[in-house]
């Protein structure tokens, strides 16, 4: 189900306006990727999106799942592909299911196309929060922060941008600020793992300025 709606940010004298969704894949077909919704993965590999049913949703009945089994530096995607944000957020609930490499699943803006992108990730095998930017299909790391992120448990994963700022909310908190100006022009928002991590989402949520 998508839930549009209008929010108002006052900084100072200023009131800044932003149109918001939020995807929580009700609606959906379960054993589809979302429609609307591209797959698919930076790196070689079988990458697996769909929508299931999980009794344990934050919004029941269904979350998205990634559950295939790629390489190590392999990185399957998802992102709305009818998305185009350049100053905003984009955040999402996740939870780490299963992966003896990793457990990894974030959060991508300023998507351009498979292999240029930024990434904010959570890590349940290593209790961190990574920014990254993918550039012509290399991942770089740009910031990092502990946090634990407990596996089989919900988590709530932001990132908000404006320029060169991000600043990087896990569990309600902030983690981290960073600074990058990659990639200037708008682009899609989605979703993000790594190798062998068993993800699902529910409450994708974004908005621009």
């Amino acid at each position: 189900m998508k839930l549009p709606y209008v929010f108002l940010t006052v900084v100072g004298a200023c009131v800044f306006s932003a149109r918001a969704e939020v995807v929580n894949f009700d609606e959906a077909k379960p054993g589809t990727v979302p429609p609307h919704w591209l797959a698919g993965i930076t790196g070689p590999g079988d990458y697996k999106w769909s929508v299931v049913t999980d009794d344990s949703a934050p919004s029941k009945p269904n979350v998205l799942k990634q559950a295939g089994q790629v390489p190590s530096h392999s990185f399957p995607w998802c992102v709305k592909k009818d998305s185009s944000v350049k100053d905003g957020y984009v955040q999402v609930r996740f939870k780490s299911v299963a992966g003896k490499e990793d457990q990894a699943g974030g959060v991508i803006w300023h998507w351009q196309d498979g292999d240029d992108y930024y990434i904010a990730r959570a890590n349940a095998l290593e209790d961190n929060v990574t920014v990254y930017r993918t550039v012509k299909g290399v991942r770089r790391e740009c910031g990092r922060a502990p946090a634990k992120v407990a596996p089989s448990e919900w988590h709530t994963l932001r990132a908000d941008f404006h320029g060169m700022h991000v600043a990087v909310t896990f569990d309600g908190a902030k983690v981290m600020d960073w600074n990058d100006d990659t990639f200037q022009n708008a682009g899609a928002v989605g979703l993000w793992t790594k190798s062998d991590s068993v993800i699902v989402f529910d409450d994708f949520d974004f908005g621009a300025e």
